[in-house]
């Protein structure tokens, strides 16, 4: 383990401010049917006024998640801010079930505070309501979490709208010469910043349990070789530069330690390496098969086993091993070539790269039936993720004959596309929901 200690690289990039590049928007491509109406009320001002248009943010969540249709603002009969002046009759009149209303007050600009309430129209009741107050900076972040909170009554499950995507974009300036770039935005594709750049090929970043790490494949240093950036500090640590193929990161559900595939003993085997503090973590080899190649490691929420991509059986099809090594089971029966497996936060399914009749599809497949849904028409798909809540997978596709970031539901029924103005975008990465 000598070649794997812990080199600490304080990276002079990473270090410097994050910035905002470019624009990213959500283009709807698909709906819901069975979409929720509600009516979110432009919030009321007093004082100091934000440029952060909160019920507006709310809106959009709402609205790209494809589970709500607002209602349009010229469709609003009234504009109460709190719940005297709220006349539930009247709001019956537009058949929206729910309601949502509130305002925000500052004194000085900097200080902000917000309340909001959510009624249910029919039954003349709150169903939810907070106070806060934050700073100018967090307007933005509250607003999300808002949007979680009325996802999360309405709905029954955790809405996704706080936390974050990470993935790479590449340009080439006038000099000719590729430019990477790992960045991290909000869900929604606002509020971009560059985590790292380099003139090499970033690959494959995966979020730490905890959301404070990120663990990628660069070439910076002439090879595939794995780093972690930790977010907060900046710092960069090399944790996999064997020899041969370093690559394809994945995180343990606890956070300790990561899977990777490794060719350092002559052929691409699965591996399970300890995160140790002093560089001296456990190395241990999962799989042993001669003459094919085993990659993509992913976990299963319950640790203790491992999904992956094999050419064992002559072509690529998904497997699944105990970390303890032993025998690999095939997942995969449906279509000639099925790759890039995640699994959902429960567990239930696994989306991948699935083929059939010579087309490549995003599809999902019940684990516990082996049924498979594909998901989208034929094209060129890459790194499909599920979101934290198991409802959305985002995938990297091409557009115009750009990269660009598709989300699709697990049900096919909402499609949208994240337009990324000026460079290619590629392997996305959802971060966990942050507590």
């Amino acid at each position: 383990m000598g070649k794997q200690c812990l080199i600490v690289i304080c990276l002079v990039i990473v270090s410097l401010p994050w910035q905002a590049q470019a624009v990213l928007t959500i283009e709807i491509t698909g709906g819901a049917e069975a979409a929720l109406p509600i009516a979110i009320v432009p919030f009321g001002h007093e004082g100091f006024k934000s440029d952060q248009d909160i019920s507006k943010i709310i809106c959009d969540d709402l609205a790209h998640s494809g589970r709500f249709i607002p209602l349009p603002i010229d469709d609003l009969i009234s504009s109460p801010h709190e719940e005297s002046e709220v006349n539930f009759r009247d709001w019956r009149l537009l058949r929206s079930e729910s309601l949502l209303v509130g305002k925000i007050s500052s004194i000085d600009g900097r200080t902000y505070q917000v309340q909001f309430q959510l009624f249910d129209v029919y039954k003349n009741e709150q169903l939810v309501g907070r106070r806060y107050q934050v700073s100018a900076s967090g307007l933005r972040r509250l607003a999300h979490q808002i949007s979680d909170l009325v996802y999360e009554t309405l709905i029954g499950e955790a809405g996704i709208f706080s936390t974050s995507l990470v993935f790479v974009t590449d340009m080439k300036p006038s000099d000719g010469e590729n430019i990477y770039t790992l960045r991290i935005s909000d869900a929604d594709g606002t509020n971009k910043r560059s985590a790292l750049r380099s003139k090499q090929p970033i690959l494959s970043p995966s979020w730490s349990p905890d959301g404070q790490r990120l663990s990628y494949v660069s070439f910076e240093r002439g090879k595939a070789e794995v780093f972690i950036l930790e977010l907060r500090s900046g710092l960069i640590h090399l944790v996999a530069a064997f020899k041969g193929m370093n690559s394809a990161p994945a995180w343990s559900p606890d956070g300790q330690k990561l899977a990777l595939m490794l060719s350092k003993d002559g052929n691409p085997e699965i591996y399970i390496l300890e995160l140790a503090a002093d560089g001296k973590g456990k190395l241990v080899r999962i799989t042993h098969n001669i003459q094919v190649i085993d990659s993509e490691p992913a976990w299963m929420p319950n640790g203790h086993e491992i999904i992956f991509t094999s050419d064992r059986g002559g072509q690529p099809q998904i497997y699944r091993i105990s970390t303890d090594g032993g025998s690999a089971n095939r997942l995969t029966f449906e279509g000639y070539y099925n790759a890039s497996p995640d699994i959902s936060p429960d567990g239930r399914n696994m989306t991948m790269i699935h083929s059939v009749n010579g087309r490549f599809h995003i599809a999902v497949q019940d684990l516990k039936t082996g049924t498979v849904q594909v998901l989208t028409d034929g094209g060129t798909y890459e790194s499909p993720i599920f979101a934290p809540n198991g409802r959305i997978i985002i995938y990297a596709t091409e557009h115009n004959g750009r990269a660009v970031l598709e989300k699709v539901s697990v049900d096919g029924r909402i499609h949208q596309r994240l337009k990324k103005l000026g460079s290619n975008v590629r392997e996305p990465e959802w971060s966990p929901i942050r507590r």
